[in-house]
């Protein structure tokens, strides 16, 4: 089962976490404002597949992950097709601006099924 940390600077995320859960995976959503600093933490201790920060610019949460513990990150994305090519390329840390919708949670995992099936 594919582990997604999903968290989000103002809290959020439930919807792209619905969608995760639709497509056979395991969302855990990081609670509270600034949710998206504590990405790499929170992928490291849940030994995340993959990791998704949401926030204005798209890319702190992602950066901090990679500037931590190394995972790779592509940052500044703005729509689905962005993050289902970052995860054909492999990256860990997805770093997007506010996107919370279920469609994201649902192509992400299934791209993460296809690329590691």
């Amino acid at each position: 089962m594919v582990k997604v940390v999903i968290a989000d600077r103002m809290g959020k995320g439930q919807n792209v976490a619905k969608g995760v859960e639709a497509a056979g995976g395991e969302a855990y959503v990081v609670p509270g404002m600034g949710a998206d600093m504590r990405l790499g933490d929170e992928m490291k201790k849940h030994e995340a597949d993959f990791g998704i920060s949401f926030c204005g610019s798209g890319g702190a949460g992602a950066i901090t992950a990679k500037n931590k513990y190394g995972y790779s990150e592509r940052h500044s994305m703005r729509s689905v097709q962005e993050g289902i090519t970052a995860i054909e390329d492999g990256i860990q840390a997805l770093g997007f601006g506010f996107m919370d919708k279920e469609e994201l949670g649902t192509k992400l995992v299934e791209a993460y099924n296809r690329v590691h099936s």
